[in-house]
Formats: C-alpha cells, structure tokens, sequence
C-alpha cells in the first residue's frame, strides 16, 4: 500500500474546497473499516486513505502549510499505513460513564496485547501494540492503542480464496469473539494486503 508523500496531499486552498466531500468519502470508506469486540472496544483499522484524510485535517485545523511541518505530519501518520503484509488498526476503549472508564482502564491493563485476528485453518495472531511509545502502566492501560497484526503468506493467500475470519479480545476482563467478521469489513481488509 502506497505512503503518503508531500505529492499525494492537497494544498490547503484546494482541501478546503473539496473538504465536505472528501469527508463524506471518508466516512463512507470508515463502515467498512470498523469492528466492535463487545460494547466497549472498538477497532479502527487504518489505511491510506484514512491517513491521507487524518493527515489533510492535522494540516488544516493547525494551519500548517510549510514544508518541514507537513513532512512532521506525514512521518508520525505514515506508520499507521498497512504495508501489505498486515493491518494496523487504532483500538479505541470507551465507556460514557468517566468514574466506570477510570475503573475499568485499571482492569484492562495488558488488553492491548490480548487481541487477535485468525483465519481459518490457521493459529490467532495477537496483536503487536503501541510500537511508537508506551501507552500503558502497570496501574492502568490507555484508551487509545496502536495494533498492528502480521499476515503470513499462507494466510493472505487463505483470505483471497475465500477462508473466514474472526477477530476478539481474550483479557481476563473483557471475552469477546466477532465471527464471522461482517462480509463489507473482510472485503475491504482484503484491499490491504498484497
């Protein structure tokens, strides 16, 4: 899957301008881009476009249209872009209720770690997590995380010819399975990988 490069963006004049469209195209695109684990942990995976639309809005709400600034933004999302051979997703975990999320977030130390994505015939892959910094503490765990999620050949081969696939979270606090993964998000996982 492409980067994004300084090329790939609009200037801010002309993002401005298509803004509201873009962003229609981008929420479209997010549906199938979604999966919630439970009622309170959801996965977001990311691609080029999304970070392409993440990066465009970084740019315009902080008005950044030097070169060095944009090459910064480029660099801190570009890593969230899959390269092929994985999918990288931002795990968010959400509660309504502050004192219940300050409680839980203690509880689910280590969920990060804990999550995984398993095609049929073959053995779960666990998420690999928040290799830009640490996100956890031993106390409590953040509710942002960073997933990555490493395909073997065999698997994306497994994919493209039609095997199934699941996705959950086995923490001791949160159990929860989705299985089958819905037919539009599997579709366009698929577009990630090579």
């Amino acid at each position: 899957m492409a980067k994004l490069t300084q090329d790939s963006l609009m200037t801010l004049e002309a993002y401005s301008k298509a803004r509201n469209a873009i962003r229609a195209d981008v929420m479209m695109h997010k549906k199938n881009r979604n999966v919630a684990l439970g009622g309170h942990v959801t996965l977001f995976f990311e691609d080029e476009k999304t970070m392409r639309y993440q990066v465009q809005e970084m740019l315009r709400v902080e008005k950044i249209f030097d070169e060095a600034g944009i090459q910064d933004e480029i660099d801190a999302y570009n890593p969230l872009i899959p390269d092929g051979n994985n999918w990288k997703a931002t795990m968010m975990i959400e509660y309504e209720d502050i004192d219940e999320r300050r409680l839980m977030l203690t509880r689910l130390v280590g969920i990060e770690d804990r999550v995984w994505v398993k095609v049929a015939g073959h053995e779960r892959v666990h998420a690999i997590a928040d290799e830009d910094l640490e996100r956890a503490t031993g106390q409590k765990t953040s509710a942002v995380h960073f997933l990555r999620f490493e395909l073997s050949t065999e698997m994306s081969h497994a994919l493209k010819q039609g095997a199934g696939l699941s996705m959950g979270v086995d923490h001791p606090a949160c159990q929860a399975t989705l299985d089958p993964v819905p037919a539009a998000v599997r579709a366009s996982l698929l577009h990630d990988l090579q």
